[in-house]
């Protein structure tokens, strides 16, 4: 189980993407997940996108690292 918090496709290029969470930006590699898109949501793991999540259940994470202060 990956407990990374969603980050949100911001920018592509290829395949690499910038993805941000909670105003700040890094790049990611996009080549695992199927047809990523400006505005998904993803996990990034050193660097790579390991999965694409559903926008409601990337909301709902982001509200549970922020109660635990993760954020």
């Amino acid at each position: 189980m990956c407990v990374a918090p969603p980050f949100r496709i911001v920018e592509l290029d290829g395949n690499t993407a910038v993805v941000e969470l909670g105003g700040s930006r890094s790049t990611a590699r996009v080549d695992a997940i199927e047809d990523p898109q400006v505005g998904d949501y993803v996990r990034v793991h050193a660097g790579l996108a390991i999965t694409k999540l559903d926008p409601d259940k990337a909301r709902e994470d982001l509200v549970l690292f922020r109660e635990l202060g993760m954020l």
